[in-house]
């Protein structure tokens, strides 16, 4: 297998390798003649080829940021390119499209990889697509409509949000809640995939028995900005929790909502099945006060750490995760997938290789996922991909939940 792999890194060096356009499932073509060729690695051992990620900053998305940074810890600053779209992308599209279009410029990248991709990615891979079409296109997390992303991607990569809306109430029953909490704000309904999960969600509470509660907060983006929402969700879960009772679980979608929800519900009493992007890094280190320095990196030890400050403040058996960080996960698992499709070990659109690269950076964990399903035409995408990781609850003893062999309901699939 070594002289397998080192013989097609070799080819690699001598040919233009070029993804596959659309939602075809081989794994390279020969480059476009317009496309700049690629140069052949120095004797210096400089990298033959260059891979791109493109993600939020720290204060927006830390654990894209870092997952990103990790694969670029791994695989050196020569061959691994790093950049930021804006903050407030939704009022600077045209910096978040030539952010990533810019990617293109470089004759040796082979791969441009965005997560979360926020609106204007969809644009950007058209004019990469155009102006490059043996770079790969990959898109973690995506914002936009997924068929219209799908269209200009060669792969999208999402949170499963079908089968998570069963598995979370599923879970939120079997913890024994009667109520489910949703909170979000008009611009996150607006998107399919969380308008589509909401429905899921209702469906299934009527199925267990629970009552369905939607509560809007301040859109973090907006004129409030990030403080004035956060303020919003402190002064308001002591009151949704006496109005709701101590068996209500809580869900929001916007990860600066997360914090402030986690640290109320310590002191207030709720549960929290899971974040809308799941980690242990995900609002829980400031809900609890906890330094996490030391166990930078290392989720195995952050998981346990955050499940340790929970059980001390009473809060076993209430508050779940995903035991490594959907983020970061996504990031550092798309990257290297895009490398493995690049040197011919992998194919883009194969789900298997694809969970493979994810497991490399969440070796612990149990994953599953399906391709994308169109509510109103039923039709089942070859490049879109929903994956989910199994829910882990933190007590004393923590557990995970199973929820990747959980069947779902077929029905679920074209809920709209």
């Amino acid at each position: 297998m070594k002289k397998l792999i080192a013989l097609l890194l070799a080819a690699a060096m001598l040919l233009t390798l070029a993804a596959c356009g659309g939602n075809t499932s081989t794994a390279t073509t020969p480059a476009n003649d317009a496309a700049p060729a690629a140069t052949d690695a120095a004797e210096d051992g400089a990298a033959a080829y260059h891979i791109g990620i493109i993600t939020g900053s720290v204060s927006q998305s830390e654990d894209d940021r870092r997952g990103a940074e990790a694969f670029q810890a791994k695989y050196g600053e020569d061959m691994v390119k790093l950049g930021i779209y804006p903050d407030n992308f939704t009022e600077e599209l045209e910096t978040t499209i030539q952010t990533i279009v810019n990617m293109s410029d470089d004759p040796l990248m082979k791969a441009i990889i965005v997560n979360q991709s926020v609106p204007g990615t969809t644009e950007a891979f058209r004019q990469v697509k155009e102006r490059r079409p043996d770079i790969l296109c990959i898109a973690g997390e995506a914002h936009e409509d997924l068929p219209e992303i799908g269209s200009a991607a060669d792969l999208v990569c999402n949170n499963d949000f079908v089968s998570r809306g069963y598995l979370i109430i599923r879970t939120a029953h079997e913890l024994g809640c009667d109520t489910f909490v949703h909170i979000s704000f008009p611009r996150h309904m607006a998107y399919e995939t969380m308008s589509r999960r909401v429905a899921v969600m209702k469906a299934a509470c009527e199925e267990f028995n629970m009552e369905f509660v939607l509560e809007t907060a301040p859109d973090p983006t907006s004129d409030v900005g990030i403080t004035g929402a956060q303020a919003y969700i402190l002064e308001n879960v002591p009151v949704w929790v006496e109005k709701y009772g101590k068996n209500a679980a809580y869900f929001c979608t916007n990860d600066a909502h997360t914090e402030p929800l986690l640290k109320q519900l310590v002191e207030y009493g709720g549960y929290f099945i899971e974040a809308d992007l799941p980690s242990p890094l995900m609002g829980y280190p400031g809900a609890l006060g906890l330094d996490l320095t030391e166990e930078a990196g290392d989720f195995e030890k952050i998981l346990a750490k955050v499940e340790s400050a929970l059980v001390e403040k009473g809060a076993a058996d209430r508050f779940g995760t995903w035991a490594y960080s959907y983020g970061y996960t996504l990031s550092a698992g798309l990257a290297e997938h895009a490398k493995n499709v690049i040197d011919g070990v992998s194919e883009i659109t194969d789900m298997d290789d694809v969970a493979a690269a994810l497991q490399v950076y969440s070796p612990k964990a149990e994953w599953n996922g399906a391709g994308y399903t169109n509510a109103t035409t039923g039709v089942k995408s070859e490049n879109i991909f929903l994956i989910y990781q199994d829910t882990y609850i933190m007590g004393n003893p923590g557990h995970f939940m199973g929820s990747t062999s959980v069947e779902i309901p077929e029905k679920y699939y074209t809920v709209s």
